[in-house]
């Protein structure tokens, strides 16, 4: 039985904003809905989180600490036959700059 290989792109998004992701895994798969392909997507990857310990005083109160957090939140899109046509509508999306995009082929 032989494997059959697809032509696939995979779409890796990440953003400190979970609201900023939302909306761009939804236009990404608008414009492949449009262009007739079949995309499967918005697949949650776990979030990171990222817990920084600060003092608050400069000098003594060692008790005293502050706590920040950072969360990372991460999506997948794949989409399967694209054609040229989908690819130049995803080259000209415009995407949020908070919204970080790694585009495999």
């Amino acid at each position: 039985m032989k494997i059959h290989e697809q032509n696939k792109i995979r779409i890796k998004l990440k953003a400190y904003s979970c609201d900023l992701i939302k909306t761009s895994c939804e236009t990404i798969i608008n414009t492949a809905n449009r262009t007739n392909v079949k995309a499967i997507g918005s697949i949650s990857l776990p979030t990171k989180r990222r817990i920084y310990c600060i003092l608050r005083s400069p000098h003594v109160d060692k008790d005293s600490r502050e706590h920040f957090e950072i969360k990372s939140y991460r999506k997948i899109i794949d989409i399967y036959e694209p054609c040229s046509q989908t690819i130049d509508s995803l080259m000209k999306l415009n995407i949020p700059s908070g919204v970080d995009i790694e585009v495999k082929l």
